[in-house]
Parts: C-alpha cells; structure tokens; sequence
C-alpha cells in the first residue's frame, strides 16, 4: 500500500507513508554526461550522485537542460556518457504537461478508482477529500477541471503508486498556496528519493538539502537548502539566476560577453589589403550585424512571453477563471514556446560569440 491518509481536520492535509520499497544506497549516479543538440551542447560532463533519501532542487533559467536531464534519466532521450539509475529503483515521474493527460471523459473519482489498487481503494473518498475534491468534487468531469485542480489530480494519481525515486518536473505550476502546502508536506512525509525541478523558492524551503545549479552548459552542486544557495549567490529569487536579458550574452560555455551593441568592431582593413580581403570583412560584418538582430528579437519575444505568463498567472489564481480551459491552453502553449526560444536564443548567442571572437 503505497499511502495512508490520517484523519483530517476540515481541509488540512496528513499524509503518512508506508515503509516504501528500498531502492540501492545509490538511487542516481551520473558520470560524464553530455546533451547536445546538432552543433549545441545543452549540457557536458554532468558527474552527480544522489544518494537514498535525498532530496534535491534542480535550478536555472529555462532553456538551461533542467528538464533535459531528467529526460535523460527517464531513458526518453538518447545522451553520452554514463547515467546508472540504482538497484531496485523505480520511479514515480510528473512531468509538465502531466495534467494535460488525464482522460477528460473520466470524473474525478473514477481517475483516482482506476489507478488505485488493494486496500487503498477504500480510502480513496478519504484521499480526495484531504486534497480538496471532496463531496460533490468528486464527481467533477476532468474536463471542467482548472489547470490547478488538474494538477492536483495528477500529483494524487502519482502517490498512489509504490515508488521509491519521486521526479517532478514544475510540480506547483497552477497550484494555489493550499495545494502547494498540501503537495509540499507529501513530499516531506515520503521515505524515498526526491528530485524536483522548480522555480519556486517558497516550496524548495525546507523541502530539499541539496541545489543543482544548471546554466551555462554546465551543472554544480551545492549544499544546503535553497536559501543557502540563494545567499551564496547573493541573489533574492531563483529568477534571477543566469543572464540579465538586454545586458549581455552567455554562450554556451557560459561566459558573459558584451551586449551586441557594445560588440568591438573589426578593425578597418589597411589600405593596402587586397579586394578579396575587404570583401571577406564586409561579408563577416554583415553575419555579424544579422546575428544580433537574431539575439535581439529573440530577447524581445523571450520578454514577451514571460511577462504574459505573469500575466497569466495572475488571472488563472482568480476563481473566476478556474475552470478557463482557454487560459490553461494558452499558458501551456506559451511555456512549451518560451522554452524554445530560450534555446533558439542559446544558439543565436553562440554563433554571435564566434563570429565576434574571430
């Protein structure tokens, strides 16, 4: 039996875990792993190992191969390198679209009744009601559903099963505050490993004991929790990590550069260079003029897209808006755009920073 659910008072949440299965002392050993996509390296030579019982924060700006990793760990994505998942390891995995999943044409209920299994399943009114879909909640359509609701659904699905290795991939996206205490004490209470990736520094705090920094193609270790991390950063928020948009550019070895405006310009050729050698220089120019046009109107809309989902946040917090599937749709399809562009303007970067280097 994967979860127990203790008595609850009104809405708040008490979950007790079981004794999970026990996985090997070593859930995750990562030895020299590299991502690259065509000529672009998400990532090299990440060596991390997470032991038993740890549980650890995946933390950078999108576009950095948080994510990456973990689909590298899932086996869904081919890498080089060594990655070992331990002896006895099985994992329980949410990921970001994972409430975008659930079959629509099911209640509420009948999701959580189809996934459970043994004794549990005559608790199940027990384990909705401690995550606020009791009562006539239950029998919602998931179709009807907020995004945040969904999210819920999943995460409730996920602890149902008996697993000893948890990776959540954004778990809190759309959550309310409640629904985030209610997940966050979940994930204290569960015996087994847990990796999360999340922007969110409120739900990091105190939950996880070890930070893996992921930027400039490269990831570190840090112990501590998230504040200690922050503070040895000296930053405030976790979205501050990496670049400043519109100050500079990082390749992908994450050295900061100028912005392209303050970019030195090729010296002028001498008078006595030949034909051949200034039109190389006019031709290199004109690369170079056109990939910061590349960077800049990919920071532009980078821009955009973040200060719409802020936007969109905001909106989707609102009751009125909780079963707006349009405003779900629209910021999943931002997010999955954002993160593309974040890696298109990885490459753009890159090609700016070799074309100015030579």
């Amino acid at each position: 039996m994967p979860i127990e659910v203790d008595e609850v008072d009104n809405s708040a949440l008490h979950l007790k875990f079981p004794p999970c299965l026990r996985s090997g002392d070593y859930p995750l050993i990562c030895d020299g792993v590299r991502k690259d996509y065509g000529a672009h390296t998400v990532f090299s030579d990440v060596t991390l190992t997470i032991k038993r019982g740890e549980k650890v924060a995946f933390v950078g700006k999108n576009g950095e191969g948080k994510s990456t990793l973990v689909k590298c760990i899932m086996g869904e994505i081919p890498f080089e390198g060594q990655l070992k998942v331990g002896h006895n390891v099985q994992i329980g995995y949410f990921a970001q679209n994972q409430a975008q999943l659930l079959d629509e044409q099911l209640t509420v209920f009948q999701t959580i009744d189809n996934a459970a299994k043994g004794e549990i399943r005559l608790r199940i009114n027990d384990i909705l009601g401690a995550f606020m879909f009791g009562g006539e909640e239950s029998d919602k359509k998931v179709r009807v559903l907020s995004g945040g609701e969904r999210s819920r659904l999943a995460m409730i699905r996920l602890l149902l099963e008996p697993v000893n290795l948890l990776i959540l991939d954004e778990p809190t996206n759309h959550l309310d505050m409640p629904s985030k205490d209610v997940l966050k004490e979940a994930i204290r209470a569960f015996d087994g490993t847990a990796i999360i990736v999340s922007h969110d520094r409120e739900f990091l705090d105190g939950l996880v004991t070890k930070v893996y920094e992921f930027g400039g193609g490269r990831v570190r270790e840090h112990l501590g929790g998230i504040y200690d991390f922050l503070q040895s950063k000296k930053i405030a928020e976790l979205s501050e990590l990496g670049i400043t948009r519109g100050t500079g550019v990082r390749g992908a070895k994450g050295e900061s550069n100028a912005s392209p405006s303050a970019n030195p310009k090729s010296p002028s050729p001498e008078p006595h260079a030949s034909k051949a050698s200034y039109a190389e220089h006019k031709e290199q120019q004109k690369r170079i003029r056109k990939a910061e046009r590349a960077v800049e109107e990919s920071e532009r809309k980078i821009s955009d897209m973040e200060r719409r989902l802020k936007e969109l946040d905001q909106l989707l917090m609102e009751p009125a808006n909780a079963a707006n599937m349009e405003l779900v749709t629209e910021y999943t399809t931002i997010k999955r755009s954002l993160d593309e562009e974040v890696e298109r303007w990885e490459r753009c970067s890159e090609e700016l920073e070799q074309l100015t280097s030579n």
